[in-house]
């Protein structure tokens, strides 16, 4: 009787460990559904009002960071000289910026790298004047002014139209949205800022956009990172930025709802964000591979950078030359393309 009863014990769990076992091999050939896990160190990305950026507050709303399995903490500055301050002081991993102000970053630090653009200004930045016809009838005035680099670029650009230079003028410095507001409450009658402020500006003010950014690849804007954070992070950083072409696709395909989220970060109603996102030319990564680095296209933004590195030397922006061909990194959006 006890070895019919020990063989029927014996015999209960040969079959319960098959089971198991079988349980679990096919458990193993089923494609996992769950959400890949989450880093447990965010990456702390800088950014700042600014409708290029569009794809990146869509991001955040979206969750598509989390979709890519990474935490994102999104450091949001009103000021963009106080993004690239952050930057330089390792106080965030990334930062959405001006290239032209990378330039000038990259003699502080030159490790910084540019890994993607997120667009060209296309209008977005601007000269703002009252009874000004040319660029000589800013001899002699106050202009108002956040003192960036890609800022200098573009007021240079249009006092030379003129015979001028900064010599001729004088420069008021101050954020870009106050010189917005100096100029619409005829505090000044020429500024120098970008959207979202520059049109409602020009408008408030009863003046106009003597000169901008559109038709021109002067004014990159993209995403920058320390070499040494591209290396330790680079697998987050890859699943950043596919989250961000996500955003981009986004942006293009669900315009409505990109509205209502863009209008909260740019402080403007749904309704005024289809024309901001006018004055700029915003790339998803495979465009980031075939356009902006590629050399042997016009838009490129290797001979964006050669002019700013010349330029901000010649302005004395920058004291020694900076070599533009390190400043940036093609790796990451061609090893997407080729994924």
């Amino acid at each position: 009787m006890f070895n019919l009863v020990f063989r029927r014990i014996v015999r209960f769990f040969l079959l319960a460990g098959l089971t198991f076992g079988l349980l679990v091999a096919c458990n193993a050939q089923q494609p996992s559904t769950e959400a890949p896990e989450l880093s447990t160190q965010p990456l702390v990305v800088a950014s700042s009002p600014w409708p290029g950026f569009a794809p990146h507050y869509v991001a955040l709303a979206k969750e598509f960071f989390q979709e890519e399995g990474i935490l994102v903490e999104d450091q949001y500055f009103q000021i963009a000289t106080d993004v690239n301050t952050a930057l330089l002081a390792g106080k965030v991993d990334l930062a959405w910026t001006g290239v032209p102000d990378m330039v000038m970053m990259a003699e502080r630090d030159p490790s910084l790298r540019l890994i993607a653009l997120s667009d060209y200004s296309n209008g977005a930045d601007g000269i703002l004047a009252r009874n000004v016809t040319q660029a000589q009838d800013l001899k002699g005035k106050e202009i108002a002014w956040e003192e960036l680099p890609l800022q200098s670029l573009l007021l240079r650009k249009y006092l030379e139209t003129g015979g001028l230079t900064e010599q001729d003028i004088t420069l008021l410095t101050m954020p870009a949205a106050e010189a917005a507001t100096a100029f619409a409450s005829k505090q000044v009658d020429v500024a120098v800022t970008y959207e979202p402020w520059l049109s409602k500006a020009a408008q408030e003010g009863q003046g106009e956009i003597v000169f901008s950014s559109k038709n021109t690849n002067i004014i990159p804007v993209g995403l920058v990172v320390k070499e040494a954070i591209l290396q330790q992070r680079k697998p987050e950083i890859l699943a950043f930025l596919r989250a961000i072409d996500k955003g981009v696709q986004f942006v293009r395909q669900s315009p409505d709802e990109m509205a209502e989220i863009t209008a909260q970060k740019l402080g403007v109603t749904p309704e005024e964000v289809p024309a901001l996102l006018d004055t700029v030319r915003i790339f998803d990564m495979e465009e980031n591979a075939t356009v902006v680095f590629n050399a042997d296209d016009p838009l490129n933004v290797i001979d964006s950078l050669e002019f700013a590195a010349k330029t901000s030397q010649e302005i004395k922006l920058i004291s020694q030359p900076v070599d533009a061909t390190k400043l940036y990194d093609d790796s990451l959006v061609k090893e997407l393309q080729a994924s």
